[in-house]
């Protein structure tokens, strides 16, 4: 008879291993790789999406496949040592396919919900910009800068990550905007101006999108 404890041990390798057997997908763009021209190049958004993005899908494949063999031959060495990979690549999935979403070639503006949020966090939307774009340039290197949710307190939270590291999984906080700073995200166009880049992108944030992310995180309970 299989005691209660190694059926439930067994049953948390079965169910990991279930989530491992599905493969990642290259999310398809809301927009045409020209659409948000002139802000973001067809060049740069080609390679952001097709190269760039498409590699932390393989890359995240392919380890998964490696840790499914380690477990099944519970290799715990093995298995350990895929966690930077898959929380790389994983987390390069992650943030990429929020960040086209954050994006648009059409001109919106946050609900009234998410603008009162942040006039109340923030004291105004101007000094919500400040602050994210503040975070943006604090990077040293490569990294996300992030508006996040905390479900605990019930409030937006500007926070960054370094690297590819996935903001809920990093900090607790539930993304609601997310702005790449890689450098391969805009130096093709804005050469090493993050500064530049960041104020040119503010003007093409989906709005519409974050204000739905937002209003369906407050309402959860």
């Amino acid at each position: 008879m299989i005691s209660l404890k190694k059926l439930s041990s067994f049953q948390k390798s079965k169910n990991l291993l279930m989530w491992i057997r599905s493969k990642h997908a290259l999310p398809e763009l809301p927009y045409e790789y020209a659409a948000l021209q002139p802000t973001i190049c067809e060049e740069i958004m080609q390679l952001h999406h097709q190269k760039h993005h498409k590699s932390y899908v393989d890359n995240l494949n392919s380890a998964e496949e490696q840790l499914k063999e380690a477990i099944s031959k519970n290799d715990t060495s093995r298995i350990i040592s895929l966690g930077k990979v898959i929380r790389f690549n994983g987390g390069g999935h992650i943030n990429h396919s929020l960040f086209w979403e954050n994006l648009t070639p059409k001109c919106t503006a946050p609900s009234k919900a998410l603008e009162n949020v942040v006039k109340h966090t923030f004291y105004n939307m101007d000094d919500f910009k400040k602050l994210m774009k503040e975070s943006a340039l604090g990077i040293n290197g490569s990294g996300w800068v992030w508006l996040g949710w905390h479900k605990d307190t019930k409030t937006l939270k500007i926070s960054n990550c370094e690297n590819q590291d996935p903001l809920e999984a990093t900090t607790g906080l539930i993304p609601i905007l997310g702005i790449d700073v890689w450098e391969h995200a805009y130096y093709i166009q804005y050469k090493n101006d993050r500064a530049k880049y960041f104020d040119a992108l503010w003007e093409i944030i989906n709005w519409k999108e974050v204000s739905k992310r937002y209003e369906k995180e407050r309402c959860v309970v």
